[in-house]
C-alpha cells in the first residue's frame, strides 16, 4: 500500500470508530430521562463531535478525500440495538451499561488500529489516542451508573 492509502485506512478506521460512538449517543440520548445522566451522557458525545472535526481537519489538510462514516447497515444495527435494548427498560442502569459496552469496544478498537497502524501518521496516533482518553473517561463516567 501506499502512503495515500495508508493514510486514507487509517483515517478511516479513527473516524468510523468515532462515529460508532456519534451515533450511538445520538440514538440513545432522547431516551434518558435523568436530566443529570443525560448532561453526562451530551458532554460525552461532545468530547466525541469534537474529535470528528479534528478527524476531518486532518483529513482535509491531507487531501484525503472521502473518508467514510459507518454504512447504513452498521447504522441500523447501531439504532435497532439500542431501541431493542431500551423497550422495556429504560433506567440509567440499563443505558449506562449499553453505553459501556460500546466505549469498551470502541477501546478495544483503538489498541488494535494503533496495533495495525504503526508508523503512518503521527497526527492519527494523537487523535487516536485522544479518542482512547475520551473512551476511558466514559467507562470512567458511567460506571457509577451501574449502582
Amino acid at each position: 500500500m501506499e502512503k495515500n492509502e495508508l493514510l486514507m485506512d487509517y483515517t478511516n478506521a479513527i473516524y468510523q470508530n468515532i462515529n460508532a460512538g456519534t451515533q450511538s449517543i445520538e440514538d440513545i440520548l432522547p431516551k434518558i430521562e435523568d436530566d443529570a445522566f443525560k448532561r453526562v451522557v451530551a458532554e460525552i458525545q461532545s468530547d466525541y463531535i469534537s474529535l470528528k472535526q479534528e478527524c476531518e481537519l486532518f483529513a482535509k489538510s491531507e487531501n484525503i478525500t472521502g473518508i467514510k462514516g459507518n454504512s447504513w447497515l452498521e447504522k441500523a444495527r447501531m439504532w435497532m440495538s439500542v431501541n431493542m435494548s431500551t423497550m422495556t427498560d429504560k433506567s440509567n442502569r440499563k443505558i449506562a451499561e449499553l453505553l459501556l459496552l460500546g466505549s469498551f469496544m470502541g477501546y478495544i478498537t483503538c489498541i488494535k488500529d494503533a496495533s495495525d497502524h504503526k508508523n503512518i501518521s503521527p497526527e492519527l496516533d494523537e487523535i487516536l489516542e485522544k479518542l482512547k482518553d475520551y473512551q476511558k473517561g466514559s467507562i470512567e463516567k458511567l460506571i457509577k451508573y451501574l449502582d
